[in-house]
């Protein structure tokens, strides 16, 4: 079978799941990754045979697809911020909204008082590492700190931090049970935050194969997280510290209220999509 024909083939067999245009983008990424053909060599190459082997390799990324995997899972990694990140089962792959999150604080944090080469960041839920990898590349002199409860997750995360030769401290630690000991300049976390009555609405393919301690509240109350870091942004974040978190787009105003004696200044933010989604403070 041809490039092409294979091609076709593939948009069929999806074509349930995903619309022309969304399989056609998964076919491009897999014939890059198997065959090594960018956008402009599959064209140019439409009539050239595959090899049994990638056949195989084709049909069983096909399989998998049709089983709600997400393709992020089958490459084994994705990108983020600019950045290749790996992912596997034990993590969430990272959303756009995070990104979002990432370029404010980064924006914030160069517009700040603070000493950059003496900055103190704590990252609350590392999952594949993302937030403090990223702010680490920004902010190379900052200490930056990241729990997580998983250590599969960790595991992951140091993955990542060697990959791009970055140097963060993992702490693995249930942090709803975990008492700080040090000041921070910047707290920041997406932890679990969606509730169990929410279960319902979430994608199958996200049930499935991401961890649900990364999605769901271990408790009916969907701010215990927020309830505990703003705890801790009381005892441990500095004078002029800055926080920043990602939020259940429905419990804006109730996760606002958490900080609002807590902080100086904090306001709730609206993402692209005009959701509820962030809260941004300085103490």
């Amino acid at each position: 079978m041809t490039i092409l024909e294979f091609k076709q083939y593939f948009q069929k067999a999806l074509s349930e799941l995903y619309t022309e245009s969304e399989s056609a983008f998964l076919y491009s990424i897999f014939i890059e990754t198997f065959l090594g053909l960018d956008a402009f060599n599959q064209r140019r190459l439409y009539d050239q045979e595959l090899l049994i082997d990638d056949e195989n390799k084709l049909q069983e990324v096909i399989s998998e697809l049709k089983a709600n995997k997400p393709y992020q899972h089958i490459l084994g990694e994705t990108e983020f911020y600019g950045m290749k990140f790996f992912v596997d089962e034990n993590v969430l792959i990272p959303r756009p909204e995070t990104e979002e999150l990432l370029e404010i604080a980064i924006q914030k944090i160069k517009n700040s008082q603070f000493t950059i080469n003496k900055l103190r960041i704590l990252d609350i839920g590392t999952g594949s590492g993302v937030i403090p990898l990223v702010l680490k590349k920004h902010f190379p002199e900052a200490e930056v700190s990241s729990i997580d409860f998983s250590e599969k997750a960790l595991e992951v995360a140091k993955k990542n931090a060697d990959f791009h030769h970055l140097e963060i401290n993992l702490i693995h630690a249930d942090y709803l049970n975990f008492e700080l000991t040090e000041n921070y300049d910047v707290i920041i976390s997406n932890p679990p935050y969606i509730g169990i009555e929410e279960e319902i609405e979430i994608a199958d393919s996200v049930k499935e194969f991401e961890p649900k301690m990364a999605l769901f509240s271990p408790t009916s109350d969907a701010l215990i997280f927020y309830k505990k870091i703003a705890e801790d942004s009381k005892k441990y974040l500095n004078k002029n510290g800055l926080l920043f978190l990602e939020i259940n787009q429905k419990l804006g105003p109730e996760t606002l209220n958490l900080y609002k004696n807590i902080l100086s200044e904090v306001e709730l933010v609206k993402d692209l999509s005009e959701n509820d989604r962030f809260i941004v403070g300085k103490k």
